[in-house]
């Protein structure tokens, strides 16, 4: 960063200090402080997802709620570490192998099944070919992403890492960097117009991230960084999917034909997560029988909530023409 760059920031930072409603602010008990921090940031995401609603489309704002919701769901998997400094290695390859399984079923059945048959709808007799090719990609962005940006694994263990500040932020930044297509999956999955497919999958994630939000407070907390803080860390490294989830639903409620080819990349990037980070770790110190079972319980409650909530991965009847995308579907 340039002298111009950081003279600017200072700049900025004494105005701030300067600001009458700061000097309030900082005055007020830090119970009080978080509840303003709380209440402003509710206000404005309402705000927002009210306009998105009314003056947007209806999809983009349900595609961006259901984003942020399974966003959250890190921070409330990272809430154990306000408790506990360690948890049992056994336990957590248990929550990751469960995670796994839910996010194998999710991309199987809210992802690849629906990709292929709205490709057809599109594409006749060319869906699978086409979520090939998008998979492929999905998996190539995050293995050049990877290659840039190499981190260690979920579970390594908070000993080993905090010999290191860069590993842990490096792992931090990856952590984040995988959200990303996740929540672009979850906006895909709305603006393909079946909400119902879109809950399904915003509720995999969210289970998904969990365990994932643990595994980046315990490490932050091991390091020194206080529970609270490494409780925030946490839910800021999920809160890049409802940037992911907004773009999805708006470029596939604006361009039709991305419906698939977005679905195919999401589930690309998911299955290249699972198969080369999450179930690796939970076989990393040999066979955890636990965790393979963890994977099949993971992927069979998700493949009956799918069911249940989404209707089997099935598409919404009939071509998704522009006025099934764009029209204002509602629960």
């Amino acid at each position: 960063m340039n002298v111009n760059a950081l003279d600017t920031l200072e700049t900025l930072a004494k105005k701030v200090l300067a600001w009458p409603f700061y000097h309030q602010f900082a005055n007020q008990k830090p119970l009080v402080q978080r509840l303003i921090v709380v209440a402003s940031l509710a206000s404005y995401t309402t705000v927002i997802l009210a306009l998105l609603y009314y003056f947007i489309n209806p999809i983009v704002a349900y595609g961006s709620l259901a984003s942020i919701l399974a966003g959250l769901a890190t921070g409330l998997g990272a809430l154990p570490a306000l408790f506990f400094k360690e948890v049992k290695r056994k336990t957590l390859y248990i929550m990751l192998g469960g995670a796994a399984g839910v996010m194998l079923a999710a991309t199987a059945f809210s992802l690849v099944v629906p990709g292929i048959q709205y490709g057809n709808q599109i594409w006749p007799g060319k869906g699978i070919y086409v979520v090939g090719f998008g998979m492929m990609v999905g998996a190539l962005f995050l293995e050049l992403a990877d290659r840039l940006l190499p981190h260690h694994g979920f579970m390594e263990d908070a000993s080993e890492l905090v010999g290191s500040l860069r590993k842990i932020w490096l792992f931090i930044i990856a952590i984040t960097l995988h959200n990303f297509p996740e929540g672009m999956a979850v906006g895909v999955s709305f603006g393909s117009g079946d909400w119902h497919n879109g809950i399904a999958l915003a509720i995999a994630i969210g289970l998904q991230n969990m365990p994932e939000g643990l595994a980046v407070a315990l490490p932050l907390v091991g390091l020194g960084y206080t529970r609270k803080q490494a409780l925030l860390i946490a839910t800021l490294s999920g809160l890049v999917e409802p940037i992911g989830g907004f773009l999805g639903v708006a470029a596939v409620t604006v361009f039709l034909p991305l419906l698939p080819i977005g679905m195919a990349f999401a589930a690309g990037a998911m299955l290249f997560v699972i198969s080369d980070d999450i179930i690796p770790e939970t076989q990393s110190k040999g066979k955890a029988r636990s965790a393979t079972f963890a994977v099949m319980v993971g992927f069979i409650v998700m493949m009956m909530l799918d069911n249940m909530v989404g209707g089997g991965g099935q598409p919404a009847s009939g071509a998704p023409s522009a006025t099934s995308v764009q029209g204002t579907a509602s629960p």
